[in-house]
């Protein structure tokens, strides 16, 4: 790939943008050489004014979503996608949210340019496990943890039963939930069936893979090969 393309794929602008950033000396090497357009050193080589060159694709981020935030790119308001730097929006392949939280949920949320790495960690066989902190507008009464292990619990507007859904009681109006599977705001509409009201909602983890302790709301970062393959132990 040459270095026009991989600069216009990674969002930093046209390829006539790329080609006008790689005349005015932006990019460079790690030693401070400036770099001509044939010049395609190893990508941890790479620098844009200075600063490392954003990750190549495949990418993997996670970012600890606050609230308010949507995860889709055209819709009006806040998006996820402000989060991030600018460039981001304009990657090609463009980045994905692994499945969504609503715009109400906060937490673990990954990214990622690559498709089948996306459909591999969603697919029920999977088995990536998602776990929720559920914080409630009534007490638990002591039946919802039977009902939502059930198999049997068929939400309002469905015709299939939800699978299996662990919970665990973690307080009175809080619980951690235990998902196989992620139908549309499908937490919150467990507790409803319960006869209660979801007032926070939380992922805290894919997998094997948990929300970073020291990753603050609103922040990102890319995940390492050991962090990627523990989404699946």
């Amino acid at each position: 790939m040459k270095l026009v393309k991989l600069l216009a794929n990674l969002g930093y602008g046209s390829r006539k943008d790329a080609q006008r950033l790689i005349r005015s000396g932006a990019v460079t090497d790690d030693t401070g050489h400036v770099l001509s357009a044939n010049d395609l050193p190893p990508h941890p080589m790479l620098r844009f004014r200075g600063e490392p060159l954003d990750p190549p694709s495949p990418l993997l981020l996670v970012l600890n979503k606050p609230d308010g935030y949507t995860c889709s790119s055209t819709d009006p308001g806040d998006t996820i996608y402000d989060l991030l730097p600018p460039r981001f929006a304009r990657r090609n392949p463009g980045l994905n949210p692994v499945g969504r939280l609503d715009k109400d949920s906060t937490g673990l949320l990954l990214l990622t340019d690559d498709g089948k790495l996306l459909h591999r960690i969603i697919h029920p066989k999977s088995g990536c496990l998602k776990i929720y902190h559920a914080t409630l507008d009534r007490p638990l009464d002591g039946h919802e943890a039977a009902l939502f292990a059930s198999g049997t619990l068929v939400l309002n507007g469905e015709t299939h039963p939800l699978l299996p859904a662990p919970l665990e009681a973690i307080g009175t109006h809080d619980a951690l939930v235990t998902l196989h599977e992620g139908r549309y705001h499908q937490v919150r509409r467990m507790f409803a069936a319960a006869g209660n009201h979801v007032l926070a909602l939380k992922r805290l983890s894919i997998g094997g893979f948990r929300l970073p302790d020291d990753l603050s709301e609103g922040d990102w970062r890319p995940l390492t090969a050991e962090e990627l393959e523990s989404i699946f132990q």
